[in-house]
């Protein structure tokens, strides 16, 4: 099989394209004929090797796929062969044809979403309905604002906001980007890179500010995120590029928690919890991923930079 291989950490010039012997499924394991992979930002990090979580050399990126059940372990219970599935981790990584998982890590998806959309659930909708519901636990009724509400996690958290009745706030910053989070549900869209952004935001909540806001780069804006909380509000971190000086006075008198979100630290349990969330969401349409750019596997290396730039618009997908 073709693979994306790295055998150094550094800049996107690492990925390879090389030929991998064909992976075997033992006892509870799932091989996956992969026709779609997903490209996140932390894939980018663990690349470079500044991530807390750092691979043997050389390995495969991704964990993140949509494909096909290709064989399956003795042990296998759930899945047979031709299932369409989707991966949330595997043993093997996803930036090549076929991949290895534990059968705990592969999901049906359903005939109406395509393999390019299976392929962006794992870590942004993973991320998001952890974001939402194990960490802040957002309620219905509650307002909840959401920066860079066009790319993955970020549309994915308006469409499960917006199907659990809460009032949501996304901020982009392209026309494109904004006209897609008004598209997916948000009842209100600012333009974060207007100066007086966090003015529009008090005054859609009428000056009580919002209950959850949910972080994409809290080097930037953590700061200002604190000012725009109501009482007892919650900003959870999701993603942060360097440090920020913040002033803990302004969670004091709001009593307000800033919470971390890693979603490997998911417990078994919590992950079965997300994942059945996400397959029902996708079977009864509440949940649709939205795929941004297709790019060939051998393109790694550029959308490995496309992820990374501002102005997201979906899901960035590699297709072997």
């Amino acid at each position: 099989m073709k693979a994306i291989r790295v055998h150094d950490f550094g800049g996107p010039e690492v990925l390879k394209i090389q030929q991998m012997p064909d992976p075997k499924p033992e006892g509870g394991q799932v091989l996956v004929r992969i026709k779609a992979a997903g490209v996140n930002p932390v894939d980018t990090y663990i690349r470079a090797g500044v991530y807390a979580r750092k691979p043997s050399l050389p390995y495969t990126p991704g964990t993140d796929a949509g494909g096909v059940v290709e064989a399956v372990g003795a042990e296998v219970k759930r899945v047979k062969v031709g299932d369409r599935v989707y991966t949330n981790g595997t043993i093997t990584g996803t930036y090549a044809e076929l991949t290895l998982a534990e059968e705990s890590r592969v999901h049906p998806l359903p005939p109406k979403i395509s393999f390019a959309q299976g392929a962006a659930l794992g870590v942004p909708y993973g991320t998001a309905f952890r974001a939402l519901f194990q960490r802040t636990y957002a309620k219905p009724g509650e307002t909840i604002l959401v920066h860079g509400a066009s790319g993955g996690v970020g549309t994915a958290c308006v469409q499960l906001g917006r199907a659990s009745g809460l009032t949501i706030i996304g901020t982009a910053g392209t026309d494109k980007g904004r006209a897609l989070v008004k598209q997916e549900g948000a009842q209100h869209v600012v333009d974060h890179r207007d100066q007086d952004h966090t003015d529009q935001v008090m005054a859609i909540t009428e000056g009580r500010g919002v209950d959850v806001i949910v972080e994409m780069l809290a080097n930037v804006n953590l700061a200002k995120d604190l000012t725009m909380l109501a009482q007892g509000g919650r900003v959870v971190v999701v993603g942060n590029r360097g440090t920020i000086e913040i002033n803990p006075r302004d969670t004091m008198i709001r009593e307000a928690s800033i919470l971390g979100l890693i979603l490997w630290a998911a417990t078994d349990a919590e992950l079965a919890s997300i994942h059945a969330g996400i397959v029902a969401g996708l079977e009864n349409g509440t949940l649709r991923p939205i795929v941004g750019h297709e790019l060939p596997l051998a393109e790694a290396p550029q959308a490995h930079k496309l992820v990374l730039e501002p102005g997201s618009y979906g899901k960035i997908v590699l297709i072997p």
